[in-house]
């Protein structure tokens, strides 16, 4: 499909397409010509005049503004009533395409009240009053996590990049155990050098550690040695008293043994993450998951007899030969367990997962089960005492909808939202980490990249250390600014 454009909002044009075709190749094109085909679509912005054409209809009007913001929402509302004329479907999230509609949420509170932003979600980018209502209600959780957040405060993120086997769904840089089995006793060898490295800038920096998440990948690959290693070098390597949160990804119910829980508990994680996806034994089959549903059952038992107080369980809506029955099911035996947290993704069709490369295609239809399976935990997990407490959208997921993290009171994730936010500083270890460095009260983000794959990891480690400099420059540079703003 060929979408013209004579005007600069080549990025939001093609993603706003993208949202009612996403399975179709898209090629955005500069100039308008004066013959096109009926299935071209036509966007121009010219002489105060914004005018769409796709399929024989248009839609048109008139600006005085010349803020090129406001021009290019005006062209994308304009584009956007055009698509749904001719698909006869509306989108959740309106015009928005981005990835963190809570962050512009609270915005546009701060600067108008949060009446205004319910106003301006509904009729300035149209969002569903649903999503409106979920938006402004997450926001208010949200906002009392990054309070905590101080100036020099700073999360820890440490990747371990293997699993027992790739689902079918996945695009995260991870190798299974079966073929990276002789990586992993050098990979976590140099992986402790570069947290030991990682806290000795941390101190340089006068960086105060808020919180620490070892994810994946499948943390639980390793064995409870090794896991014990780790989490030993975390802790004499920073300073723990004052991190708020130090969570383990358990992920896979098939990599969890006693040892690897005492292991994990021992050395610090008061927050742990089984994730079943789904209770369907069949689904579980289908996305290439090595183990079944009492597997997860079973794990999660063990994990409160070892003595987690916060267990965290992830789901996921939309799964291929998933029912929506069916997921109402996994919901409610998820619920009947009582984990203190719930994080519920929407399936997303990477480009590089294996359900892309089958050619599996996005649903397009005005209703996806997906839609009614988050209607659903909107209602049960609110019934059962859990409130949604950060929210995030990735591209390509079913429905164009959203993954939300449930939780009870006193129990809400707070790196997810310190990271989804970009709060501020997150230092990366590990294989496909990466650096995040934060200027405090500004939006001023730059990254500092790890090697993504393991083998790449291990013979390039001595330059990622080089990298690693880039924090002290960073903080170097600001410490006249930080001086000010610490008073």
């Amino acid at each position: 499909m060929n979408i013209y454009i004579d005007h600069e909002f080549h990025y939001e044009t093609e993603n706003l397409v993208r949202l009612f075709f996403p399975n179709e190749k898209l090629t955005v094109i500069q100039g308008i010509p004066e013959n096109t085909a009926e299935n071209d679509i036509i966007s121009s912005v010219k002489d105060g005049e914004i005018y769409t054409r796709f399929f024989g209809k248009s839609e048109g009007c008139h600006f005085d503004d010349t803020d090129t913001k406001t021009v290019e929402r005006k062209m994308a509302v304009c584009l956007y009533e055009l698509l749904v004329s001719v698909t006869g479907r509306k989108q959740p999230w309106g015009i928005l395409t981005g990835v963190r509609p809570i962050k512009l949420f609270r915005r546009l509170s701060e600067s108008g009240g949060k009446d205004y932003a319910r106003e301006y979600f509904l009729n300035e980018l149209l969002v569903s009053e649903e999503k409106t209502n979920l938006s402004a209600v997450t926001e208010g959780y949200e906002r009392k996590i990054l309070a905590l957040s101080k100036p020099r405060s700073f999360s820890l993120y440490i990747s371990i990049p293997f699993c027992p086997s790739r689902c079918s769904y996945c695009s995260f840089v991870s190798q299974s155990i079966e073929k990276a089995q002789k990586l992993i006793e050098p990979y976590l060898e140099l992986l402790c050098k570069e947290v030991e490295y990682t806290a000795e800038i941390a101190r340089e920096c006068k960086l105060q550690l808020e919180s620490v998440y070892i994810g994946g990948g499948t943390p639980t690959t390793l064995n409870a040695v090794r896991l014990e290693k780790l989490m030993d070098t975390v802790n004499k390597s920073f300073d723990m008293t004052t991190c708020r949160e130090f969570t383990v990804e358990a992920g896979r119910p098939d990599t969890i043994d006693r040892d690897k829980l005492t292991a994990i508990l021992n050395g610090g994680a008061d927050r742990i993450s089984i994730n079943p996806q789904t209770l369907n034994d069949k689904v579980l089959e289908v996305i290439g998951r090595k183990h079944d549903s009492e597997q997860t059952l079973s794990a999660y038992e063990l994990a409160r007899e070892v003595g987690f107080r916060h267990i965290n369980m992830d789901l996921i809506a939309g799964l291929p030969t998933d029912t929506v029955e069916s997921f109402k099911d996994t919901l409610d035996r998820i619920c009947g367990l009582s984990p203190e947290s719930v994080t519920v993704h929407t399936l997303a069709m990477k480009r590089s997962s294996r359900l892309t490369q089958e050619g599996n295609p996005l649903e397009t239809d005005k209703e996806v089960p997906a839609a009614e399976m988050l209607k659903y935990c909107e209602k049960k997990l609110s019934e059962e005492g859990y409130h949604p407490y950060y929210l995030y959208r990735q591209t390509r997921m079913e429905g164009n909808l959203e993954n939300v993290g449930w939780s009870k009171d006193g129990y809400d994730g707070i790196y997810n939202v310190f990271v989804m936010d970009e709060t501020h500083t997150i230092l990366g270890c590990g294989a496909g980490a990466v650096s995040k460095l934060k200027k405090p009260m500004s939006d001023e983000l730059s990254r500092i990249f790890n090697y993504k794959y393991p083998y790449e990891y291990i013979n390039g480690f001595e330059e990622m250390l080089e990298r690693k400099e880039q924090v002290k420059v960073f903080y170097d540079e600001l410490a006249e600014y930080l001086s000010k703003i610490c008073l």
